[in-house]
């Protein structure tokens, strides 16, 4: 039995490509031309008929009907219809063409395409590279690239990965063990190892390789690679993988990047629009939402305007329901993210590390200096404050007061202002008294800033909860229950109290438990009762983050539907935030940071606030892992970001701490 076509465009039935000719040929004739004739007659037709009206409209009217769109239309929406009226195989070689003319290389359409393209599909590349412009594209792909990326290209250009279905188990764990030898075991990579059997060996066996790779190396084999290669050939790499693991998703990931931020990489999003509309643009769809709790439709009607975007939302083919069901693909993969979260071990890294040759008694007198006399010298506070743990920073703050009978806070209070002033200030407080301020400041004035408080309570573990609580109440003689019960109401609030108990579960998973709950939870999604939230919230707020990991992978085998679309149909405003980020933090917590990151820098305005409060609390526990999410989720590094959207002194202390460019 044939696989289920999941593309957007099929055959049109009744087809007669001599009257399509004809319409299109009439929509183009006398002064401008009809562009939605254009484009809806030709996103109706798949690509085999296309080529049937391209020879239909030269034998009727002597002319290229590619020629006669190009002079016709302009911009993205030529370049979108023009690729939508080649052959497969052109459009890509076009596209590979492109890439690798004129200065410089766009290496991500070179990684997107041969990564993504079937033996067959590569095969046929190929020889219409060699028809379209009489060279070798081999050859070219040479002389235009280099090292062992260039190596790992030429292996994909043979198109000869192995196809067979049968998998052999032993020489599924004699792989894995091959790839851990090669980087994770030893001194140094042995990339030719890393190019062969990713190059090389089938789907199907590659995805089992990567999961004995888990189970050997306690961490993903996409881990593995972002720490043992760099530069064109990490990203090559990880595009292989992520292509073995999951096209569709790969593509979603691609999709989005084209088009999220200022800007929108329209040649990417037209490539993908154009080649995959008839494979697996279902999929795509599914996987973008999934990822993205967003629609892919939506995010284009957003994001382009025009014949342009017309032509991109037929291709994409609908807007999906936001019920949260899976197509199947979709549902195996969001289970095998879960099952992964649930396995890798991440070593967590902070950015800030105890300071060698410490001695508080110097750095004590360092800073009375600093401060001493007309004007202040901000570069020594920064440097000190900056280099030294907060466990060192607390035994300065005790000598400052024992050698000069001064309090360090109060001084650097009145010497420092504005934002600068807010970040040392919360690097010289304990993490729980910084936090306990930070309750202070989300819940004083006018309004209450929600998503502060959810950020500290979800992410905090149990000891610094405690710890916060006690903090809070030394600090403003009142108990940080009783202030969350009189800023906030309702479902939130019990929510708010229930995480500030800091008595969520600890220990190893239960198993049979977490089906249990999952089962719970499932129930309570179908249940008409008004259950629902209290279900939510008596395991989401009490059960450790492993076991939660595994309640949310069993959810998808029980309802078949996604956890996130769930919350974000079902649940509304501050209680959906909650359980979202409770969702998200459990799933990847540094990605979590990254977004909130992200969403403090991105448009006009800069959340100071939260800038702040995450690179202060983090800097010693995974602000590298986030630096890494960061990256990795947008395209462009936390340290650019920064860059960009702060100045002076402020700036230079955020640097400091954000410890590297990436």
């Amino acid at each position: 039995m044939g696989k289920e076509f999941r593309g957007t465009i099929a055959d049109q039935p009744d087809f007669d490509a001599g009257s399509d000719a004809e319409a299109l040929y009439n929509a183009m004739k006398g002064f401008g031309s009809d562009k939605e004739a254009i484009l809806d007659l030709i996103t109706s037709r798949s690509n085999a008929q296309r080529q049937e009206i391209r020879a239909a409209y030269k034998s009727q009217y002597g002319k290229d009907l590619i020629d006669d769109l190009k002079y016709e239309l302009t911009g993205k929406f030529e370049r979108l219809i023009v690729g939508l009226m080649r052959p497969p195989a052109y459009h890509d070689a076009k596209e590979i063409k492109d890439a690798i003319k004129g200065a410089g290389t766009d290496e991500k359409c070179l990684i997107e395409i041969l990564t993504s393209r079937t033996n067959e599909q590569i095969h046929n590349l190929v020889a219409a590279y060699k028809d379209a412009y009489g060279r070798d594209l081999e050859e070219d792909v040479i002389g235009d690239t280099s090292g062992h990326f260039k190596k790992m290209l030429i292996v994909l250009l043979q198109g000869t990965r192995e196809e067979d279905d049968v998998v052999s188990e032993d020489l599924v764990e004699q792989d894995a063990q091959d790839l851990y030898d090669a980087g994770e075991a030893q001194w140094g990579t042995d990339e030719a190892k890393f190019i062969m059997l990713l190059g090389n060996r089938s789907v199907t066996h590659l995805q089992l390789v990567f999961d004995e790779y888990q189970n050997i190396a306690e961490k993903s084999i996409e881990d593995s690679i972002k720490s043992e290669l760099s530069g064109d050939f990490e990203r090559l790499m990880l595009a292989v993988v992520q292509c073995i693991r999951s096209k569709p998703m790969y593509f979603a990931k691609r999709l989005y990047k084209s088009m999220k931020g200022l800007g929108t990489a329209d040649n990417t999003l037209i490539r993908i629009m154009v080649s995959r509309s008839e494979i697996d643009m279902l999929d795509i769809r599914e996987c973008f939402r999934l990822r993205y709790e967003k629609s892919l439709y939506n995010m284009i009607q957003d994001d382009t305007s025009g014949e342009y975007k017309r032509t991109l939302l037929n291709l994409c083919g609908g807007d999906d329901d936001i019920a949260g069901e899976f197509f199947p693909e979709a549902a195996q993969i969001a289970y095998k993210m879960w099952e992964i979260s649930a396995m890798t071990k991440v070593q967590l890294r902070g950015t800030v590390r105890p300071y060698q040759n410490f001695d508080p008694a110097s750095d004590a007198q360092a800073l009375r200096k600093a401060m001493k006399g007309f004007g202040t010298d901000e570069d020594t506070i920064i440097d000190i404050v900056t280099h030294r743990s907060n466990a060192q920073r607390q035994e300065i703050r005790q000598t400052f007061k024992s050698l000069l009978g001064r309090e360090l806070m109060a001084d650097l209070k009145s010497e420092l202002s504005k934002n600068l002033e807010r970040l040392i200030l919360g690097l010289m407080m304990t993490p729980a008294e910084f936090d306990a301020k930070m309750m202070k400041k989300a819940m004083e004035g006018a309004g209450t800033d929600e998503h502060s408080l959810i950020e500290i309570l979800v992410t905090r573990s149990n000891q610094e909860i405690q710890e916060m609580c006690s903090a809070y109440q030394n600090a403003y003689k009142k108990s940080l229950e009783d202030a969350i019960a009189s800023d906030t109401s309702g479902q939130f609030k019990r929510i708010l109290i229930s995480l500030a108990q800091g008595a969520r579960e600890e220990g190893p998973v239960d198993m049979a438990r977490a089906l249990e709950d999952a089962q719970v939870l499932a129930d309570a999604c179908n249940a008409d009762s008004g259950d629902m939230e209290d279900k939510f919230m008596s395991i989401l707020c009490t059960r450790s983050f492993p076991h939660l990991r595994r309640v949310f992978q069993e959810f998808v085998r029980c309802s078949n539907k996604d956890f996130e679309q769930i919350i974000k149909k079902e649940m509304s405003g501050d209680f959906k935030n909650a359980m979202f980020a409770i969702v998200r933090s459990v799933k990847n917590q540094p990605s979590y940071f990254a977004d909130r990151l992200y969403k403090a820098m991105k448009g006009l305005g800069t959340d100071d606030r939260a800038l702040i409060r995450i690179m202060v609390s983090r800097s010693e526990i995974d602000l590298f892992n986030i630096r890494k999410e960061f990256k990795e989720t947008h395209d462009a590094t936390l340290h650019e970001f920064i860059q960009g959207d702060t100045s002076g002194d402020y700036r230079k202390t955020l640097l400091i701490i954000c410890g590297g460019e990436d």
